[in-house]
């Protein structure tokens, strides 16, 4: 009984595919359901079959009787169970990859995979929000997806929300999901890439519409705390984090890396891996291949610890 309980507690959490708060998720985990019964059904017939003849039938069987045998239960029996549970998984294909019809609030959300980081960009009505290694949803809306990849086959997948989509380079995929239940999930690259593959993820957080249009309308404009310290943003641009990263409202224009216009209000920095406090912030911008092996960013071990300290809580306060 307890190493079924204890195998069954795995079955919940942020990154579970087994405890669905979406629409297309749901019907994963029921389709995992229905195939793990329909093999339980096949197997517990197996193994009943296997105890009759070993330790019950005492006499052997007939010719006639095997035959029935073998046509019965090694035949139709399987055959049946494993045409209805395909019969089932093709009903159930096209609501799983919804497209067509299906309103999106006209809500998209662009996502290009880089290694080990994501490029996240909303449109709606005409405007833009661009952001990074955080994906932000409005729950009871469905929002379409448009995947792309800068480097190599990267997977976005969202266990909780739905099913997984590759990214590859030179297309354009497709997913549309639609979340059913506010909470905070755990998104995650499927498909290895490299050696910080295990350490490419993103925070997803689904709020109610209200909150998410609030959230999305301030990100329309420059970072509250922007002008903050003057000095840090200097050092900033300065030091040459400009070149590769971008800080709407100043001189900072990168895009090699993610955008930090907001960066100080995720969850998360390094694309999931730490959690986002000043303390974190200095030691990713001091040594991020040491964080994040891989990491294309360099080190900037040279930089004094007070303008280290006065960059990460500039850019904490960027909300």
């Amino acid at each position: 009984m307890l190493p079924a309980l204890a195998a069954l507690s795995a079955c919940s959490g942020v990154q579970s595919a087994l405890d669905p708060a979406g629409e297309e998720a749901t019907q994963v985990a029921t389709l995992f359901w229905v195939m793990t019964v329909g093999g339980g059904v096949i197997w517990a017939g197996t193994v009943a079959l296997a105890l009759y003849a070993s330790r019950w039938k005492r006499h052997a069987a007939t010719e006639q009787g095997a035959g029935r045998l073998i046509f019965w239960g090694g035949v139709v029996f399987p055959v049946v169970v494993l045409t209805a549970l395909l019969s089932y998984a093709l009903w159930l294909m096209p609501s799983l990859r919804p497209f067509g019809g299906e309103a999106t609030q006209g809500l998209r959300i662009e996502i290009v995979g880089n290694q080990f980081w994501w490029h996240v960009v909303y449109r709606r009505d005409g405007a833009e929000v661009v952001s990074a290694n955080e994906v932000r949803l409005p729950v009871g809306q469905r929002v379409e997806f448009a995947l792309e990849s800068a480097d190599m086959i990267h997977s976005f997948w969202i266990p909780a929300l739905g099913g997984k989509m590759d990214l590859i380079p030179g297309r354009t995929n497709r997913l549309s999901l639609l979340a059913t239940k506010a909470g905070v999930y755990r998104g995650q690259c499927a498909e290895f890439c490299g050696i910080s593959h295990a350490l490419m993820a993103f925070p997803v957080v689904v709020s109610e519409p209200a909150e998410f249009d609030a959230w999305l309308e301030a990100r329309t404009r420059p970072a509250i705390g922007l002008d903050g310290s003057p000095a840090a943003a200097r050092l900033f641009v300065d030091r040459g984090c400009g070149d590769c990263h971008r800080v709407d409202g100043t001189e900072a224009r990168g895009t090699a890396g993610p955008d930090l216009s907001h960066v100080g209000s995720r969850l998360t920095i390094g694309a999931g891996l730490l959690p986002n406090d000043d303390e974190t912030l200095a030691r990713f911008i001091a040594h991020p291949a040491s964080l994040k092996a891989g990491s294309r960013m360099p080190a900037y071990l040279d930089l004094p610890a007070a303008e280290l300290a006065e960059i990460a809580a500039w850019l904490k306060g960027l909300q």
